[in-house]
C-alpha cells in the first residue's frame, strides 16, 4: 500500500539494529525496594569529588526561546518556512551527515539517546548515528580562529557542581534543532550541567550567533538516565545519495497527492487520544487553508523540542494522510458520519486513537 510505505519511508534509513543485553539490567544503579531504577537517588560523584555525569541519557524535553522562529533574523526564519515547505528533507540527518550542534536538542530515546563517558581531562559523548564529541576538562582554552567541523570544539571548567562548556568552530551546514532553524560559523554555545540527582540532568544553553540573531537566544535540556537500556547504532543509508531511501519514497508523498472534497475533510476535525506506545498521546485535527493539520501532544520524538506540534498533512486518499512530521494518519468513519477513530502510523506499526469529546 503506498500510503503505508510513504508513511514508513521516514524512518526506514536509520533503523536501529537488534542488540544483546536489552533484558540486562543496569548494573550498579540505585534501586528501590521492588528493583525499579531510583532516579530520585543522590547523584554519584567521581573519586575528586565532582559530580559524575557517566550513564545513558536522553533528552526527555526542551525549552526556551531557541524554538521561537520570531526570535531570529529575517533570513533564517524564511530558511525555516523553505525547510518546511520542502517537508525538512534538508535536514543533515536525511543526508546522512552530522547533526552536529542540533544533537543537543534532539529528543527521544531512538534519535536522542547518547552515553557520557567521563574521565578527568575529557568527557565524551556517544551518539546513536556513530558520531560523537569531546569535551575537553584539562585546562585548555578555545582555539581563537579554529577550522569549522562538525561538531565544533568543546573546553569545560567546573565551577563548583555545575560543569561550564565553551564551544566553537562550527561549520554552517547543521541546523540547531529539528524545525530547520540553520546559523552561521560565528556560532557560539555555552552550556551549564547540573546532575541534580540520579536520574536528571539539567543543561542551560546559550546561542551566540550576530549573523542569524540579534542576541543571544536559550535552551533549557532536560536529560533523563535511561536505566535498564542500551545504547543502539543506527547506520546512515551508504548510497551515493544519502536521502534517497529516507526522502525519495516520501517525496512521491507529494506526487501522490489528492483532493479530498472539505466535507470528508471536516468529519476528521476533533481530538483523539490513545497510546503510543508507553506514552499517552492527544492528536487534534483541524482544517487550514483547506488541508488538514494536526497538533500533536506530546510532539513525535524526532521534533520533540515542545509540549506539542502542529504539522500539515498531505491527503493520499479519502481516508489516509501523511504528514511532515514523518508519521501517517488513518481515519476510520461510516459514511457520512465523523470519524471515531484514528490510527497512527510508525514503523512499529499503526496505533488506534479513540475520538473524544
Amino acid at each position: 500500500m503506498k500510503w503505508r510505505l510513504a508513511a514508513l519511508s521516514m524512518l526506514a534509513l536509520v533503523t536501529p539494529v537488534a542488540a544483546q543485553w536489552l533484558t540486562l539490567p543496569t548494573p550498579g544503579i540505585p534501586r528501590t525496594a521492588d528493583g525499579a531504577p531510583d532516579l530520585s537517588a543522590p547523584a554519584p560523584r567521581t573519586p575528586d569529588g565532582r559530580p559524575d555525569l557517566s550513564g545513558l541519557w536522553y533528552p526527555a524535553r526542551v525549552t526556551g526561546n531557541l524554538l521561537d522562529p520570531a526570535s531570529v533574523q529575517p533570513w533564517a526564519r524564511t530558511r525555516m518556512t523553505e525547510h518546511e515547505a520542502g517537508f525538512l528533507l534538508d535536514d543533515p540527518r536525511f543526508r546522512c551527515l552530522p547533526s552536529g550542534p542540533g544533537f543537543l536538542t534532539l529528543t527521544g530515546t531512538t534519535q536522542g539517546m547518547r552515553r557520557i563517558v567521563q574521565h578527568p581531562d575529557v568527557i565524551a559523548i556517544l551518539n546513536t548515528g556513530l558520531t560523537y564529541r569531546q569535551i575537553f576538562t584539562d585546562g585548555r582554552e578555545l582555539e581563537s580562529d579554529p577550522l569549522p567541523i562538525w561538531t565544533g570544539y568543546s573546553v569545560g571548567r567546573w565551577e563548583d557542581d555545575t560543569l561550564v562548556v565553551r564551544s566553537n568552530g562550527y561549520n554552517d551546514r547543521t541546523w540547531l534543532h529539528a524545525r530547520g532553524l540553520v546559523h552561521t560559523e560565528q556560532l557560539r554555545i555555552t552550556e551549564r550541567w547540573q546532575r541534580l540527582d540520579f536520574g536528571h540532568i539539567r543543561i542551560d544553553v546559550s546561542y551566540e550567533d550576530p549573523g542569524t540573531f540579534d542576541e543571544p537566544l536559550s535552551a533549557v535540556i532536560e536529560m533523563q538516565f535511561a536505566a535498564d537500556d542500551e545504547l543502539l547504532e543506527t547506520v546512515c543509508d551508504e548510497a551515493s545519495d544519502g536521502r534517497s531511501h529516507w526522502s525519495g519514497e516520501f517525496s512521491q508523498a507529494v506526487d501522490m497527492a489528492v483532493e479530498v472534497d472539505p466535507a470528508v475533510l471536516a468529519r476528521y476535525i476533533g481530538a483523539y487520544e490513545g497510546y503510543w506506545q508507553e506514552a499517552w498521546t492527544r492528536v487534534e485535527f483541524t482544517v487550514e487553508d483547506g488541508e488538514l493539520v494536526v497538533l500533536r501532544t506530546p510532539p513525535y520524538a524526532r521534533n520533540a523540542n515542545t509540549e506539542s506540534e502542529t504539522s500539515r498533512l498531505i491527503a493520499l486518499s479519502d481516508t489516509a494522510f501523511e504528514c511532515i512530521c514523518g508519521l501517517g494518519f488513518v481515519f476510520t468513519a461510516e459514511e457520512g458520519e465523523m470519524a471515531t477513530e484514528v490510527a497512527e502510523v510508525h514503523v512499529s506499526g499503526a496505533w488506534p486513537f479513540a475520538r473524544v469529546p
